[in-house]
């Protein structure tokens, strides 16, 4: 008998967790606020260096890029015409 009614309260308990949360769009929207005010800005010297690294960066991904791409083509022209 003490089963069926932990079984029950436990029962209980779950449609309790199960209650769905309302969503507040203004309140939403009131915590971004907070949180982007929170934000650490870069300044403008510090995201032009940003900006320059990202740029080195992709040239020289490009440059390795682009030579092991001609490298792979000329390996495989070799072999199929060998």
């Amino acid at each position: 008998m003490a089963s069926k009614e932990k079984d029950a309260k436990k029962a209980k308990d779950t449609k309790k967790e199960k209650k769905p949360s309302k969503y507040n769009p203004i309140k939403y929207v009131k915590e971004v606020i907070n949180e982007i005010k929170k934000v650490t800005w870069p300044t403008k010297k510090e995201l032009m260096s940003y900006t320059a690294a990202v740029f080195a960066f992709i040239a020289c991904f490009a440059i390795i890029y682009g030579m092991t791409d001609l490298g792979l083509s000329k390996l495989l022209s070799i072999v199929v015409s060998g």
